[in-house]
């Protein structure tokens, strides 16, 4: 990736889900807050060839507000000196993570499943995050984040009028972001996730916007419909806590 993309993709995460307080410090982006998502409380380098020197300081910012440091770190090897330290002073790596690109074209012709899109999320949008099979302290946090972005619209669909699926996209500087995929256990398989992706894709598309990215944890399932959806891995980052 072209270092100015880096920059501008990792702006574009943190806004999504728009924090109570950001900071830059040295080169990274330190979003402060106290709720469960990780992008929007761990501190991420600008640029993938940033060494350890403003680890302290960042540190200091997180415990003066007191909250628990943490940095969101990609696996590329110009970081290793930044992973040294963080080990050296007792952090550990957890939660791998898949950074992803795609075409908002390609994501609009997606599917041809029915979706609704939503310029603000009503209830039965908030109530997915807090359902069955859901821890409902982190929906509760996912929700508050996701509906504070600046600029996004809400994907929402389902069988026979109710809403069993949910997804938002934010509009950034560049890129559009993938966010907040989630569908009832009792309601997966039905496509419901690939027609809002194809849903939030046309929405992009209808605003001129070109490129995408997504977030999905390695280990999760799903990453086989954002592989047919066109998504490609652009790096993998864990979360060093």
């Amino acid at each position: 990736m072209d270092p100015e993309d880096i920059a501008v993709l990792e702006r574009d995460t943190v806004a999504a889900v728009a924090p109570p307080e950001t900071l830059e410090i040295g080169g990274w982006l330190v979003p402060l807050d106290d709720g469960t998502m990780g992008r929007a409380k761990s501190a991420a380098p600008l640029r993938h060839d940033l060494g350890p020197d403003a680890l302290g300081e960042i540190e200091a910012a997180y415990r003066d507000r007191g909250l628990k440091p943490s940095f969101r770190i990609a696996d590329v090897p110009a970081l290793d000196p930044v992973r040294a330290e963080l080990a050296r002073r007792g952090f550990a790596p957890i939660q791998p993570t898949v950074f992803k690109i795609g075409a908002i074209k390609q994501l609009a012709a997606f599917s041809d499943g029915s979706a609704n899109i939503l310029a603000n999320p009503d209830g039965a949008w908030s109530a997915v995050f807090l359902g069955e099979g859901f821890d409902p302290v982190d929906g509760a946090h996912r929700v508050a984040a996701l509906t504070r972005s600046p600029d996004a619209v809400y994907g929402a669909a389902g069988d026979g009028g109710e809403t069993q699926a949910v997804g938002v996209i934010s509009f950034g500087a560049r890129w559009a972001g993938i966010h907040g995929m989630r569908t009832a256990p009792a309601h997966r398989g039905k496509g419901l996730a690939s027609a809002i992706l194809a849903a939030l894709g046309r929405a992009a598309r209808d605003r001129g916007v070109e490129r995408v990215f997504l977030q999905v944890e390695e280990a999760n399932p799903a990453r086989r419909i954002y592989r047919a959806a066109g998504f490609t891995p652009i790096w993998r980052y864990r979360y060093w806590r």
